[in-house]
C-alpha cells in the first residue's frame, strides 16, 4: 500500500492549502483541493486596473525561513520573485501629526523625537526588569509596559500591532501572538539579551530575524504565488465548490460540497482543513459542540482597504520608506498607509503613485456598524494632511474583509490545546491556516510543512494497521 492509495481532500486554496497539497502531491498522494472562489489564493488577491497593481490582501512576505525560496523555484516563480527596494527599510510613525522614521540603530535612537528623553532612559534599563508570569495570559501591553515602559507601547508596538494584527495589544497575547518576542525574555532573561544570543541560534536555523529578514513580492503581485502553486497542482483543485459538511464514514470521511447547484459527495481517507476558523465551524457543525464553540469564539475584526492613486506632483510628502503606522493616541480614523510604489516596482506608471490604506480593524470595527461611508471623508482628510497632498486622488478602489485576520487573544493557548487534542482523537482530521501557528505568509507555509509531516506520520500509521489486520 503506496501514498497513491491514500486519497486526501483539502479544504480551501489559499496559501496553507496549496503549499501542502503540493508537498503531499509531489510525496505521492491522491490530492483533492476543494475552493469555494472561482481562484485560488485566499486572502492574496491582486487586480490590475487603469495601470495600477493592486494587492487587496498581503502586500508583501518576509522571507523569514528557506522554505519560501525552495517553493518559489520548485513552482517555478524564481524569475517573478523580487525584493523591497532600499527605501522601503525605513518606517514611520505619526507622532502629533508629524511622521517620525523608527530608529534602526542606537544612534538614530537617541537622536530622534518620537520618543521623549525619559522613554529612552527607560528603555536602558530593560535589562533590569523581572522576568514575567506565564505570557499565553498576559496582554502584549502588560509585557512590553513593564519592559520597555509605556511611551513606547503607546508609539512603538501599539501601531506595529495594528499594522500586523489589524489587533489590540491589550486584547493580545504576547507567548500567542508575538511568541518570539516572549521567547527572549523566557530563554534569555531579556529582550536585548535575547537579541544578542538569539541571532546564534537563528544563523544554525539559516533564519533571518524579522527585523533583518527580506521583504519579497511579485512582478505581478502576491496572488502570483499561489497562483504558480496552483497550476503545479494542475486538476487537484476543484474551485466553486462550497464545502457544506464533513462527517465520518466508517474508517474514511464523507465529505458534502456543493457545485454548479448540486450537491456531490467524496469518500476520503484524510480531511485537511485550511479555511478560517468561523468557515471551518460550518463545516464541521455536526461534530462535538465544544469543537465549535472553539471555532467560532476566534476573532476576526472587520477591515476596509482602500487603495489611492494620485500623480505624483500631487504628493508633497517624500516616499523614502514601506508607510506610516499611526498609534491609537493619535485620534485617527485609520490605522496606517503603505506606499507601495515606493516599496516595489511595477506597481504604478512612472508618472503616478500609489498608497494603500488601512481602517477598523480591532482598535475601531463600530466604524462598520453602520457602514454609510461617512468615514471615508475623514479619511481622506486626514491622509491628506499627513501626506500634504495637493490634488485629488487619479484612482480610487476599496475592498472589504469582514473578517480579516484572526486574533490571538489571551488565553489563546486553550483554543491550541482543544485543536491538538481534536485532532488525537479524530485521527485523520487536521485542522490547519493562519489561526493556528501565526499569521504571516512564512508561517504559514512553515506550518504547511508540519502539517505534510504529522499527515505522512498518520498514512504510515494507516498502513501499518492495514498489513497487521491482512
Amino acid at each position: 500500500m503506496d501514498n497513491s492509495s491514500i486519497k486526501i481532500t483539502i479544504l480551501g486554496a489559499g496559501i496553507s492549502g496549496l503549499a501542502t497539497a503540493f508537498w503531499l502531491k509531489r510525496k505521492g498522494f491522491e490530492i483533492t483541493v476543494l475552493e469555494s472562489k472561482k481562484e485560488p489564493g485566499g486572502s492574496m488577491v491582486t487586480r490590475y486596473e487603469n495601470g495600477f497593481l493592486i494587492d487587496y490582501g498581503p502586500n508583501s512576505g518576509l522571507e523569514t525561513t528557506p522554505l519560501i525560496g525552495k517553493l518559489v523555484e520548485q513552482v517555478g516563480l524564481k524569475d517573478e520573485m523580487i525584493y523591497a527596494l532600499d527605501a522601503a527599510n525605513k518606517r514611520y510613525i505619526l507622532r502629533n501629526n508629524q511622521l517620525h522614521a523608527l530608529p534602526t540603530h542606537p544612534v538614530a535612537f537617541f537622536k530622534t523625537k518620537l520618543f521623549s528623553p525619559k522613554a529612552k532612559w527607560r528603555l536602558l534599563a530593560e535589562p533590569f526588569s523581572r522576568k514575567s508570569s506565564e505570557g499565553y495570559y498576559q496582554s502584549i501591553s502588560e509585557f512590553v509596559s513593564r519592559r520597555l515602559g509605556r511611551e513606547f507601547l503607546d508609539y512603538a508596538i501599539n501601531p506595529f500591532v495594528a499594522g500586523i494584527f489589524a489587533g489590540n495589544p491589550d486584547k493580545l497575547s504576547v507567548q500567542s501572538a508575538l511568541p518570539k518576542l516572549y521567547r527572549l525574555e523566557a530563554v534569555y532573561g531579556g529582550l536585548f539579551k535575547g537579541l544578542i544570543f538569539g541571532a546564534k541560534e537563528r544563523k544554525k536555523r539559516a533564519e533571518p530575524s524579522k527585523q533583518r529578514a527580506r521583504m519579497f513580492s511579485f512582478k505581478k503581485g502576491m496572488q502570483s504565488f499561489p497562483a504558480a502553486i496552483a497550476g503545479k497542482l494542475e486538476n487537484s483543485i476543484r474551485y466553486d465548490c462550497k464545502v457544506e459538511s464533513v462527517a465520518k464514514s466508517g474508517s474514511k470521511f464523507k465529505v458534502m460540497f456543493s457545485h454548479n447547484h448540486r450537491l456531490e459527495e467524496m469518500i476520503t481517507d484524510i480531511v485537511l482543513s485550511t479555511v478560517p476558523a468561523y468557515h471551518a465551524a460550518s463545516v464541521f457543525n455536526g461534530w462535538e459542540n465544544k469543537l465549535l464553540d472553539h471555532l467560532n469564539n476566534i476573532y476576526y475584526p472587520p477591515v476596509k482597504v482602500l487603495y489611492l492613486g494620485f500623480r505624483k506632483e500631487a504628493v508633497g510628502q517624500l516616499l523614502d520608506g514601506f508607510g506610516f503606522l499611526i498609534p491609537e493616541k493619535e485620534n485617527k480614523t485609520f490605522l496606517g498607509a503603505i506606499w507601495n510604489s515606493a516599496i516595489f516596482p511595477f506597481r504604478a506608471n512612472d508618472d503616478m503613485t500609489a498608497f494603500t490604506l488601512f481602517i477598523g480593524g480591532a482598535r475601531s470595527p463600530e466604524l462598520f456598524e453602520n457602514d454609510d461611508g461617512r468615514y471615508m471623508g475623514t479619511v481622506m482628510k486626514e491622509f491628506g494632511e499627513i501626506m500634504k497632498i495637493r490634488k485629488g486622488p487619479v484612482f480610487i478602489t476599496e475592498k472589504m474583509w469582514p473578517k480579516a485576520i484572526p486574533q490571538y487573544s489571551i488565553g489563546y493557548i486553550e483554543h491550541e490545546r482543544y485543536f491538538d487534542a481534536f485532532e488525537s482523537n479524530n485521527p485523520g482530521i487536521f485542522l490547519s491556516g493562519n489561526y493556528r501557528g501565526g499569521i504571516s505568509v512564512g508561517d504559514c507555509i512553515k506550518n504547511s510543512k508540519l502539517t505534510v509531516i504529522r499527515i505522512c506520520e498518520y498514512a504510515n500509521q494507516v498502513r501499518t494497521e492495514d498489513r497487521e489486520g491482512n
